[in-house]
Protein backbone atom coordinates (compact mmCIF):
# COMPACT_ATOMS: atom_id res chain seq x y z
CA UNK A 1 0.00 0.00 0.00
CA UNK A 2 1.46 3.29 -0.67
CA UNK A 3 -0.11 6.36 1.32
CA UNK A 4 0.23 10.30 0.59
CA UNK A 5 -0.53 12.48 3.74
CA UNK A 6 -1.22 15.78 1.86
CA UNK A 7 -1.32 17.62 4.72
CA UNK A 8 0.42 17.02 7.92
CA UNK A 9 2.80 19.36 10.70
CA UNK A 10 5.91 16.77 10.69
CA UNK A 11 8.13 19.86 12.04
CA UNK A 12 6.14 19.05 15.20
CA UNK A 13 6.80 15.30 15.26
CA UNK A 14 9.76 13.10 15.99
CA UNK A 15 11.62 10.92 13.84
CA UNK A 16 9.97 8.30 15.42
CA UNK A 17 6.59 9.30 13.33
CA UNK A 18 8.82 9.53 10.17
CA UNK A 19 9.69 5.61 11.17
CA UNK A 20 6.45 4.83 11.86
CA UNK A 21 4.80 6.28 9.14
CA UNK A 22 6.96 4.97 5.91
CA UNK A 23 6.12 1.33 7.69
CA UNK A 24 2.28 1.96 7.48
CA UNK A 25 2.94 2.58 4.12
CA UNK A 26 3.68 6.49 4.03
CA UNK A 27 5.76 7.59 0.70
CA UNK A 28 5.18 10.87 0.80
CA UNK A 29 4.07 14.24 2.69
CA UNK A 30 3.22 18.04 2.21
CA UNK A 31 3.34 20.28 5.12
CA UNK A 32 1.18 23.04 5.21
CA UNK A 33 2.54 26.15 7.13
CA UNK A 34 0.69 26.89 10.18
CA UNK A 35 0.62 28.64 13.61
CA UNK A 36 3.36 27.92 16.37
CA UNK A 37 0.46 27.35 19.26
CA UNK A 38 1.83 30.94 20.27
CA UNK A 39 2.19 33.92 18.86
CA UNK A 40 4.81 34.90 16.69
CA UNK A 41 6.38 38.44 17.62
CA UNK A 42 7.38 39.21 13.78
CA UNK A 43 7.34 37.90 10.09
CA UNK A 44 11.29 37.40 10.53
CA UNK A 45 9.76 34.37 12.83
CA UNK A 46 8.50 33.04 9.10
CA UNK A 47 11.70 33.08 7.59
CA UNK A 48 13.13 30.47 9.78
CA UNK A 49 9.85 28.20 9.86
CA UNK A 50 9.83 28.23 6.02
CA UNK A 51 13.30 27.73 5.44
CA UNK A 52 13.33 24.90 7.78
CA UNK A 53 10.10 23.22 5.47
CA UNK A 54 12.37 24.09 2.52
CA UNK A 55 15.76 22.33 3.75
CA UNK A 56 15.43 20.28 7.48
CA UNK A 57 12.10 18.53 7.30
CA UNK A 58 13.21 17.46 3.45
CA UNK A 59 15.95 16.07 4.96
CA UNK A 60 14.77 14.16 7.83
CA UNK A 61 12.11 12.98 5.79
CA UNK A 62 14.38 11.16 3.56
CA UNK A 63 16.47 9.51 6.08
CA UNK A 64 12.81 7.16 5.89
CA UNK A 65 12.27 7.38 2.48
CA UNK A 66 10.11 9.99 2.21
CA UNK A 67 9.20 13.14 -0.64
CA UNK A 68 8.55 16.13 1.53
CA UNK A 69 7.39 19.40 -0.08
CA UNK A 70 5.64 22.34 1.79
CA UNK A 71 2.85 24.67 1.34
CA UNK A 72 3.57 28.07 2.45
CA UNK A 73 1.06 31.05 3.39
CA UNK A 74 0.59 33.00 6.38
CA UNK A 75 -1.92 31.16 7.95
CA UNK A 76 -5.54 32.36 8.80
CA UNK A 77 -5.05 32.31 12.58
CA UNK A 78 -2.31 34.74 12.37
CA UNK A 79 -3.75 36.75 9.74
CA UNK A 80 -5.59 38.80 12.65
CA UNK A 81 -1.91 39.81 13.98
CA UNK A 82 -0.71 42.96 12.70
CA UNK A 83 3.01 41.70 13.82
CA UNK A 84 2.72 38.48 11.07
CA UNK A 85 1.05 39.98 7.84
CA UNK A 86 4.28 41.82 6.73
CA UNK A 87 5.23 38.12 5.90
CA UNK A 88 2.51 38.69 2.73
CA UNK A 89 5.51 40.90 1.48
CA UNK A 90 7.84 38.04 1.67
CA UNK A 91 5.56 35.28 0.09
CA UNK A 92 6.70 36.05 -3.10
CA UNK A 93 10.33 34.83 -3.07
CA UNK A 94 9.37 31.93 -1.31
CA UNK A 95 6.88 30.81 -3.99
CA UNK A 96 9.10 30.50 -6.33
CA UNK A 97 11.40 27.10 -4.58
CA UNK A 98 10.77 23.61 -6.02
CA UNK A 99 9.63 22.22 -3.09
CA UNK A 100 6.82 24.35 -2.86
CA UNK A 101 3.51 22.74 -4.68
CA UNK A 102 1.12 24.66 -3.34
CA UNK A 103 -0.11 28.08 -1.04
CA UNK A 104 -1.57 27.01 1.97
CA UNK A 105 -2.88 26.79 4.92
CA UNK A 106 -5.04 29.82 3.78
CA UNK A 107 -9.10 30.34 4.14
CA UNK A 108 -10.78 31.48 7.71
CA UNK A 109 -10.40 30.38 11.18
CA UNK A 110 -12.50 33.32 12.82
CA UNK A 111 -14.23 34.95 9.39
CA UNK A 112 -12.99 38.31 9.99
CA UNK A 113 -12.04 41.16 7.85
CA UNK A 114 -8.29 40.88 8.17
CA UNK A 115 -8.96 36.92 7.03
CA UNK A 116 -11.12 38.26 3.98
CA UNK A 117 -7.37 40.09 2.97
CA UNK A 118 -5.53 37.68 3.73
CA UNK A 119 -7.01 35.19 1.83
CA UNK A 120 -7.80 37.31 -1.21
CA UNK A 121 -4.54 38.64 -1.69
CA UNK A 122 -2.83 34.75 -1.08
CA UNK A 123 -5.49 33.50 -3.50
CA UNK A 124 -3.58 36.30 -6.38
CA UNK A 125 -0.55 34.90 -5.42
CA UNK A 126 -0.99 31.21 -6.38
CA UNK A 127 -2.43 32.47 -9.34
CA UNK A 128 0.71 34.28 -9.98
CA UNK A 129 2.33 31.54 -9.25
CA UNK A 130 0.95 29.27 -11.19
CA UNK A 131 0.30 26.98 -7.43
CA UNK A 132 -3.35 25.13 -6.62
CA UNK A 133 -4.35 26.48 -3.02
CA UNK A 134 -4.79 24.52 0.08
CA UNK A 135 -7.73 26.68 1.67
CA UNK A 136 -8.44 25.74 5.47
CA UNK A 137 -12.26 25.96 6.24
CA UNK A 138 -13.08 26.89 9.71
CA UNK A 139 -13.57 24.73 12.61
CA UNK A 140 -16.59 26.63 13.74
CA UNK A 141 -19.62 27.87 11.32
CA UNK A 142 -18.61 25.56 8.65
CA UNK A 143 -21.13 26.00 6.31
CA UNK A 144 -21.12 29.61 6.54
CA UNK A 145 -17.53 29.20 6.18
CA UNK A 146 -17.35 27.56 3.25
CA UNK A 147 -19.76 29.37 1.29
CA UNK A 148 -17.57 32.45 2.31
CA UNK A 149 -14.75 30.97 1.23
CA UNK A 150 -15.71 29.76 -2.55
CA UNK A 151 -17.62 33.73 -2.96
CA UNK A 152 -13.64 34.72 -1.82
CA UNK A 153 -12.24 31.77 -4.54
CA UNK A 154 -14.92 32.61 -7.17
CA UNK A 155 -13.79 36.23 -7.11
CA UNK A 156 -10.46 35.45 -7.48
CA UNK A 157 -8.13 34.72 -10.82
CA UNK A 158 -7.66 31.20 -9.41
CA UNK A 159 -10.18 28.38 -10.93
CA UNK A 160 -12.09 26.76 -8.69
CA UNK A 161 -10.60 23.53 -9.68
CA UNK A 162 -7.08 24.49 -8.28
CA UNK A 163 -8.23 24.68 -4.94
CA UNK A 164 -8.22 22.12 -1.62
CA UNK A 165 -11.01 22.84 0.03
CA UNK A 166 -10.01 21.14 3.77
CA UNK A 167 -11.45 20.40 7.37
CA UNK A 168 -15.04 18.77 5.42
CA UNK A 169 -16.88 17.17 7.16
CA UNK A 170 -20.74 16.03 6.72
CA UNK A 171 -21.86 19.41 6.90
CA UNK A 172 -20.08 21.04 3.76
CA UNK A 173 -19.25 18.02 1.65
CA UNK A 174 -22.09 18.71 -0.69
CA UNK A 175 -21.49 21.97 -1.52
CA UNK A 176 -17.76 21.76 -1.42
CA UNK A 177 -18.21 18.94 -3.92
CA UNK A 178 -20.56 21.03 -6.33
CA UNK A 179 -18.23 23.57 -7.03
CA UNK A 180 -15.41 21.69 -8.59
CA UNK A 181 -13.07 22.03 -6.04
CA UNK A 182 -10.94 19.08 -4.59
CA UNK A 183 -12.52 17.69 -1.30
CA UNK A 184 -10.28 17.15 1.73
CA UNK A 185 -10.79 15.76 5.06
CA UNK A 186 -8.88 15.57 8.07
CA UNK A 187 -9.24 12.65 10.63
CA UNK A 188 -8.32 13.25 14.07
CA UNK A 189 -8.47 11.02 17.57
CA UNK A 190 -11.23 13.29 19.28
CA UNK A 191 -12.15 16.26 17.03
CA UNK A 192 -13.05 16.69 13.18
CA UNK A 193 -13.61 13.45 11.27
CA UNK A 194 -12.90 9.64 12.25
CA UNK A 195 -12.21 6.17 10.03
CA UNK A 196 -15.69 5.58 10.48
CA UNK A 197 -17.53 8.23 9.15
CA UNK A 198 -14.85 8.97 6.49
CA UNK A 199 -16.00 6.08 5.14
CA UNK A 200 -20.05 6.82 5.87
CA UNK A 201 -18.76 10.01 3.39
CA UNK A 202 -17.22 7.71 0.97
CA UNK A 203 -19.60 5.50 0.59
CA UNK A 204 -22.53 8.44 -0.63
CA UNK A 205 -20.14 10.50 -2.02
CA UNK A 206 -17.66 8.58 -3.72
CA UNK A 207 -13.78 8.93 -4.16
CA UNK A 208 -13.32 11.26 -6.80
CA UNK A 209 -11.31 14.51 -6.02
CA UNK A 210 -11.25 13.40 -2.66
CA UNK A 211 -7.77 13.38 -0.27
CA UNK A 212 -7.67 12.09 3.52
CA UNK A 213 -5.25 13.38 5.89
CA UNK A 214 -4.19 13.63 9.44
CA UNK A 215 -3.54 16.99 9.20
CA UNK A 216 -1.15 16.11 12.85
CA UNK A 217 0.38 18.21 14.61
CA UNK A 218 1.57 19.67 18.49
CA UNK A 219 -1.59 18.55 20.00
CA UNK A 220 -3.76 15.05 20.04
CA UNK A 221 -3.08 13.66 17.06
CA UNK A 222 -2.13 10.80 14.70
CA UNK A 223 0.44 10.18 11.86
CA UNK A 224 -1.05 7.08 10.90
CA UNK A 225 -5.04 8.27 10.37
CA UNK A 226 -3.86 7.83 7.03
CA UNK A 227 -3.36 4.20 6.93
CA UNK A 228 -6.34 4.13 9.44
CA UNK A 229 -8.42 5.07 6.75
CA UNK A 230 -7.39 3.08 4.36
CA UNK A 231 -7.72 -0.03 6.29
CA UNK A 232 -11.46 0.66 7.17
CA UNK A 233 -11.93 1.10 3.49
CA UNK A 234 -11.08 -2.26 2.50
CA UNK A 235 -13.20 -3.63 5.49
CA UNK A 236 -15.85 -2.02 4.35
CA UNK A 237 -15.86 -3.53 1.20
CA UNK A 238 -13.89 -0.66 -1.43
CA UNK A 239 -11.45 -1.95 -3.15
CA UNK A 240 -7.69 -1.27 -3.20
CA UNK A 241 -8.07 0.84 -6.68
CA UNK A 242 -10.58 2.75 -4.47
CA UNK A 243 -8.19 3.50 -1.91
CA UNK A 244 -5.49 3.97 -4.19
CA UNK A 245 -6.99 6.80 -5.60
CA UNK A 246 -8.17 8.28 -1.74
CA UNK A 247 -4.88 7.68 -0.68
CA UNK A 248 -2.56 8.25 -3.57
CA UNK A 249 -3.21 9.20 -6.77
CA UNK A 250 -5.66 12.05 -5.77
CA UNK A 251 -3.30 14.10 -3.93
CA UNK A 252 -0.52 13.35 -6.61
CA UNK A 253 -2.91 14.81 -9.07
CA UNK A 254 -3.48 17.27 -7.22
CA UNK A 255 0.09 18.99 -6.11
CA UNK A 256 1.19 17.53 -9.14
CA UNK A 257 -0.98 20.97 -10.78
CA UNK A 258 2.17 22.65 -9.02
CA UNK A 259 4.30 20.79 -12.05
CA UNK A 260 6.62 20.61 -9.15
CA UNK A 261 6.15 17.05 -7.24
CA UNK A 262 9.52 14.64 -7.46
CA UNK A 263 8.03 11.57 -5.77
CA UNK A 264 11.19 9.65 -5.83
CA UNK A 265 13.91 9.85 -2.94
CA UNK A 266 17.37 9.58 -3.96
CA UNK A 267 20.61 8.29 -1.82
CA UNK A 268 20.59 11.03 1.14
CA UNK A 269 22.84 12.86 2.47
CA UNK A 270 23.98 11.98 6.17
CA UNK A 271 23.97 15.68 7.38
CA UNK A 272 21.93 18.95 6.42
CA UNK A 273 23.85 21.76 7.11
CA UNK A 274 26.48 20.04 9.20
CA UNK A 275 23.53 18.47 11.86
CA UNK A 276 21.87 14.97 11.42
CA UNK A 277 19.22 13.39 12.92
CA UNK A 278 21.42 11.31 15.49
CA UNK A 279 22.09 11.99 19.11
CA UNK A 280 24.75 9.83 20.90
CA UNK A 281 27.30 7.46 19.11
CA UNK A 282 29.52 8.29 16.02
Amino acid sequence: MRIFDPHIHMTSRTTDDYEAMRAAGVRAVVEPAFWLGQPRTSAASFVDYFDSLLGWEPFRAAQYGIAHHCALALNPKEANDPRCTPVLDLLPRYLLKDRVVAVGEIGYDSMTPAEDQALEQQLHLAADHGLPALVHTPHRDKLAGLRRTLDAVRASALPVDRVLLDHLNETTVAEARDSGAWLGFSVYPDTKMDEQRMVAVLQEFGPEKVLVNSAADWGRSDPLKTRRVADALLAAGFDEDDVDLVLWRNPVAFYGLSGRLALDVTGTDPTHEGNSILRGGE
